[in-house]
């Protein structure tokens, strides 16, 4: 969340199904092995040659903490400056994962339950063809197996306008449309479920989810470079890439940088760095963010497709290693960027980012092909 109308959601859909494929700039500690540029560099390369990205970044944290970081491309197509080394972007769906844990810290507090019924907390909100809050419960929506639809596609013209979007007018899209599902139990990705936590979040919390993750998670890690922004502010704070839309494959580039990434909210509105999301997504699997049953519940996937053996869990996803075992983490998509990583067993975690919400399915294909080559080193 959020991208282009449509193709953003068709795109984490085809993502999540897919598995892992084939990826893959740079402060270089001496932990590192110098010489002929790594399989991450030369992945960050490819993307810009041939992939068609204006510019890319990564940053890969190994189980000791130890970080390289990576950079392909230009951060500014006009002037041709350099894209900033580990410099913020826009992180799209990686904040359902802040967004989850905020939620599970107040289960773990007992200040609310993963089978409250969304009624509770949001009496006579939730109301639509084939759903309703009455019989759908927290854990539902944060596992995306609510059947609630989907708002995205039709909120993109909105975003690139800079148009202020608030969370109820995109309930009121959403609820527009049927049920994606009635069993309560097929997943269906949908940003709308998030929207609908943050706004648990902010009932029981009685503040801003902005305020939550920021006291709770941003400034608990010390992520210096994450934050949420403002309602209506459309700029990047520090040193960042600038970010480009493009219509269909061929297209024109569009300069998207600024925008009010106000619709995307609790599914997808933060902004942070490479090294932040690797450091928090660590000390989240870590243990260190959550209570162990909480934790379980967040790593208790159902199939994202039938027959898939890439599963969603309250707000992470396991994907498998082509070199053995799994990985946990997100990805996101929102005009102007996209976001790939994860934590592999060994602790490794791997973070790449590019600058531009891309039409041609084969630029994703490639960033998760380089999660999985840049853990499996």
């Amino acid at each position: 969340m959020v991208g282009r109308a449509g193709q953003g959601r068709r795109r984490v859909a085809a993502a999540v199904a897919v598995g892992v494929l084939a990826l893959g700039v740079a402060a270089q500690p001496a932990a590192f092995a110098a010489g002929r540029p790594d399989a991450v560099q030369r992945g960050l390369d490819g993307l810009v040659r041939e992939g068609g990205v204006p510019g890319a970044l990564a940053t890969v944290t190994d189980g000791r903490g130890r970080t390289r970081t990576y950079t392909a491309g230009v951060g500014d197509r006009v002037t041709g400056a350099a894209v900033p080394r580990d410099g913020q972007v826009r992180i799209g769906s990686n904040t359902k994962v802040f967004t989850a844990v905020v939620l599970l810290q107040l289960v773990g507090e007992g200040r609310l339950g993963l089978d409250d019924l969304v009624e509770g907390h949001l009496p006579g909100v939730v109301r639509g063809d084939g759903f309703d809050g009455r019989s759908l419960t927290v854990r539902q929506l944060l596992q995306h197996t609510s059947g609630i639809p989907d708002y995205e596609a039709e909120v993109g013209e909105a975003i690139e306008r800079g148009r202020y979007v608030a969370p109820r007018e995109v309930l009121e899209i959403a609820f527009r449309h049927p049920a994606t599902s009635t069993d309560g139990k097929t997943f269906h990705y949908s940003n709308t479920n998030y929207v609908l936590a943050g706004l648990i979040v902010e009932k029981v919390a009685r503040r801003s989810l902005a305020e939550e993750i920021d006291r709770r998670v941003v400034k608990p890690l010390g992520l210096r470079h994450t934050y949420f922004p403002a309602p209506r502010d459309r700029t990047i704070r520090e040193a960042h890439p600038h970010g480009y839309h493009q219509d269909a494959v061929g297209a024109p580039l569009r300069d998207v940088t600024e925008i009010d990434p106000s619709a995307a909210w609790a599914a997808g509105q933060m902004v942070s760095t490479n090294s932040d999301v690797n450091r928090f997504f660590s000390a989240l699997l870590e243990g260190r963010l959550l209570r162990p049953e909480q934790l379980r519940a967040m790593q208790t996937t159902v199939p994202v497709a039938e027959g898939s053996d890439v599963g969603y869990g309250l707000g992470l996803m396991r994907r498998p290693l082509s070199c053995g075992g799994v990985y946990w983490g997100h990805g996101g998509d929102i005009t102007g960027f996209e976001t790939r990583g994860g934590v592999g067993p060994d602790g490794r975690a791997v973070s790449v980012a590019v600058t531009v919400d891309p039409a041609d399915y084969g630029v994703t294909r490639r960033l998760e092909g380089l999660v999985d080559r840049a853990l499996c080193r």
